[in-house]
């Protein structure tokens, strides 16, 4: 019922969707992984020809491997998403599937909420839906998991479309602004969790 296959990251391509090349792969990856701590370092926007300094390359570099700001946030943003995912498994073993679900939902807004340089662009990705496509099935992907899970213990609903859940989501993460208190977040993210719980069955006297 729920799509829960798991497909592996693509290898890096330009932006005309051909394989990179290893010394471009190198030059790709190099820019990343600045951008990784520029973002994580930043209180704001980071400049794009400070991140192709650093990474050693010219900004003409930078550009042929991410046209534009949202591409190399969306580069960023897949390649953090790993542990996210990588962790439902483990929150299964431990919990309950309604349970894990919700823990894994806090991991992962924990994660968008630390990503201070880049927060804006990903306000408006997660507004327009841009957020690249490979992301948001993987997340996807992760949530069919738990939510077969679930549907099979009896603790989340049977007829959930995962899809929906990760719009859900990403609605949440987009209403949320800067400095928005954690209690705001815990309660939309129990909400969230809520509506997915088994409706009681409506009782009839007798």
């Amino acid at each position: 019922m729920f799509a829960s296959s798991h497909s592996p990251t693509p290898d890096p391509a330009d932006s005309s969707g051909r394989p990179v090349r290893r010394d471009a792969r190198r030059n790709r990856d190099k820019l990343i992984a600045v951008a990784q701590a520029a973002f994580a370092a930043a209180e704001g926007p980071v400049s794009l020809e400070a991140i192709a300094r650093q990474a050693g390359v010219g900004i003409g570099t930078l550009y042929r491997h991410f046209p534009t700001r949202e591409d190399l946030v969306d580069a960023v943003y897949a390649t953090e998403l790993d542990a996210v995912t990588a962790s439902a498994p483990a929150l299964l073993d431990q919990h309950p599937a309604d349970i894990a679900l919700r823990a894994w939902m806090g991991r992962y807004a924990a994660f968008v909420a630390t990503k201070r340089g880049m927060r804006d662009t990903l306000r408006t990705a997660f507004a327009s839906g841009r957020i690249a496509a490979p992301s948001r099935e993987r997340v996807t992907a992760t949530i069919a998991t738990i939510l077969e899970r679930g549907a099979t213990a009896g603790t989340l609903r049977t007829d959930i479309d995962p899809d929906d859940v990760t719009a859900l989501l990403v609605g949440v993460f987009a209403a949320l602004t800067d400095g928005a208190p954690q209690e705001r977040t815990d309660r939309l993210l129990d909400l969230l969790v809520d509506a997915l719980r088994p409706r009681a069955e409506a009782r009839t006297d007798s």
